[in-house]
């Protein structure tokens, strides 16, 4: 089978892509609005956009459901603050990282909607989510719109992990770390892993 991606509607690309390209890596963010407010939401369209400097990349659509048409608050935070956290979000927090996914108003703290515990970053503002094994502390390099999309690109100036999470040697421990992955609108655990040729 063949598709034009330019005769199909855009929830059906979506459809294409979200179930090909899987599985993805979710960066579980938390910002801060002008008043302060803080945000805390998940996106799977993230990944490594430079080795060095390190910088991370993450893209954010529009708003959905009763918000359709209206930007995210994580994007108007970012843009306006310029700063971010990028929470890892293992199996064993699935429940809560979904929980923050709701449409919330913008007043609405996702850290108490989904039960989990800020706590302070090291040199950005957005506070980091204290059950995460891993949090990386970012400030933005660039947005860049694109289509429907911006994609969004911060430079890591702190990075955290938990002790029992880190083998030493800069290496983490991916077992004991079981990083939580979408799959189109189902989720993976990144478990058994193998080296090839098997």
């Amino acid at each position: 089978m063949e598709f034009d991606p330019a005769l199909l509607a855009e929830k059906e690309v979506y459809k294409l892509l979200s179930g090909s390209v899987v599985p993805r890596p979710i960066a579980w963010v938390s910002t801060v609005s002008d008043d302060g407010e803080p945000n805390l939401a998940p996106f799977s369209f993230f990944n490594v956009a430079s080795r060095n400097p390190p910088m991370l990349s993450i893209s954010i659509g529009p708003g959905v459901g009763e918000r359709e048409g209206t930007e995210k608050d994580t994007l108007v935070n970012i843009r306006s603050q310029k700063e971010f956290v990028i929470n890892v979000a293992p199996v064993f927090l699935g429940n809560e990282m979904q929980k923050s996914a709701g449409n919330f108003p913008s007043a609405v703290n996702e850290f108490d909607a989904a039960g989990v515990t800020p706590i302070d970053s090291t040199i950005v503002k957005p506070k980091r989510v204290m059950e995460a094994p891993i949090q990386m502390e970012c400030l933005l390099e660039k947005i860049i719109p694109l289509g429907t999309d911006h994609l969004i690109i911060g430079k890591m100036v702190r990075y955290h992990i938990k002790e029992e999470y880190y083998l030493g040697n800069y290496k983490i421990n991916l077992d004991q770390l079981q990083p939580l992955g979408r799959l189109a609108g189902n989720f993976s655990e990144n478990k058994d892993f193998f080296t090839l040729p098997r």
